[in-house]
């Protein structure tokens, strides 16, 4: 009897022991990786098909999408990651708050990141330090600015899509006194919506796309110049035709408005394709930003929109480099930008898209000149911040509660009271 106990024990201690041991090596091998966001409209598609394709040639490594309220979002991860309780991966606005977080060294240099060099220079311009040697973030997509609309109520109404100015206000008019739909699906009370769907998409023609934009970084026009004031005129025109109570109206508010065919116009960026296609019952079309007069050349925000970044700090450092190199892989742009279409690939290898509306939003490019939001580079690095600053006077324009001059004088003066242009 003892014989057999003794055998027991040393049975236990020569195989059971190591099988522990490899159990506890092979869960050692496991990573969980997070990725802060703030397209939670997203959440679907990386649930559904992103993370799935990472995981299936990754066994190794388990990835969470932990999106949040877009407009929580600046202040909330860089809350996180100065109390060291970010996710291993940073999804990063362009140019300037991301530039913080790197020079603050919460997200580290990719330069070495194999697959990096997939990118131009372009590219990578929104998320490279100023001097351009050191890239902090995987370019993901960039994304254009127009408006959407309902293909059943422009035929209803009898109307035709509006190239000028005159055309799209007379539109809208239509649509008002017929009644059936709410001429135009924006609301003010989250404010952001009011400047990038409303001031950064009509704008550029009026600014003339890199030309204003480059001019108010060197000094030489000033956001009281006629060309910044002029869409502020443009957008108080806007305030009959958003509805009734569209002061109090969300960002949600104004995407089930438009889903459900209660209106006829969305001003939109590109990244509500998806959304929109998984929840709307009639067919949609899109149109640029109409110019002053037929003839005008056309501008278009073709804004280089969302990369991902390391967070220097992060628990799994090796995975989460695995990750990002494949977020920079063509096979990662084609996956994406299907995926999630109206977010356009800003790898070097051509994507081909099957989405007909994230076609037509592409499609102006051959037409019309890109440039970026006027905010978001260099005049944005302060404090009070002009991008903050500017969705506030926005959404106070289309109020009434602000005049188009006001507005550009107080925006103005808080980028004097920081920003002194290079000699």
């Amino acid at each position: 009897m003892m014989t057999r106990i003794l055998k027991s024990i040393l049975f236990a201690t020569t195989v059971l022991a190591p099988a522990g041991f490899v159990a506890t090596g092979a869960s050692a091998q496991t990573a969980t990786l997070t990725i802060e966001s703030w397209r939670n409209d997203d959440l679907p598609i990386w649930q559904q098909k992103i993370i799935p394709a990472f995981e299936a040639k990754n066994p190794g490594i388990k990835v969470t999408f932990a999106p949040m309220a877009p407009t929580e979002y600046n202040s909330a991860v860089n809350a996180k990651l100065e109390a060291g309780t970010a996710g291993d991966l940073i999804t990063c606005r362009p140019f300037d708050l991301s530039l913080a977080m790197f020079q603050k060294g919460q997200l580290a240099s990719l330069n070495d990141l194999p697959g990096i060099s997939n990118f131009s220079d372009v590219g990578k311009s929104a998320w490279s330090t100023d001097d351009g040697k050191t890239t902090f973030c995987v370019p993901m997509a960039s994304v254009i600015h127009g408006f959407i609309y309902n293909k059943k109520a422009f035929a209803d109404v009898g109307v035709q899509i509006p190239k000028t100015e005159d055309e799209f206000f007379a539109v809208l008019d239509k649509f008002k006194k017929d009644g059936k739909y709410i001429p135009l699906a924006m609301g003010t009370k989250d404010q952001w919506e009011a400047a990038t769907m409303g001031y950064y998409n009509i704008g550029p023609n009026y600014w003339k796309g890199e030309d204003g934009r480059k001019a108010l970084i060197a000094g030489k026009e000033k956001l009281t110049d006629a060309a910044w004031v002029e869409p502020y005129k443009t957008l108080a025109k806007w305030k009959p035709y958003l509805g009734d109570g569209f002061e109090a109206q969300t960002y949600p508010d104004s995407q089930n408005l438009f889903t459900l065919g209660r209106a006829a116009i969305y001003p939109a960026g590109s990244w509500e394709i998806a959304p929109f296609k998984a929840q709307a019952d009639f067919e949609m079309g899109a149109f640029p930003p109409p110019v002053k007069k037929a003839g005008d050349t056309c501008y278009i925000s073709d804004h280089n929109d969302i990369g991902i970044g390391l967070n220097a700090k992060g628990k799994n450092l090796e995975a989460a480099k695995k990750f990002l190199s494949w977020v920079a892989s063509p096979e990662f742009a084609d996956l994406y930008a299907n995926a999630a279409p109206g977010f356009f690939s800003l790898n070097s290898t051509p994507v081909k898209m099957t989405d007909t509306l994230a076609q037509e939003f592409v499609s102006w490019r051959q037409n019309c000149k890109p440039t970026i939001r006027p905010s978001a580079a260099i005049v944005g690095r302060g404090q009070p911040n002009l991008d903050l600053e500017m969705w506030r006077v926005s959404a106070n324009v289309i109020n009434g509660t602000q005049t188009p001059e006001q507005a550009a004088a107080e925006t103005q003066k808080g980028l004097d009271s920081w920003y002194k242009p290079a000699k």
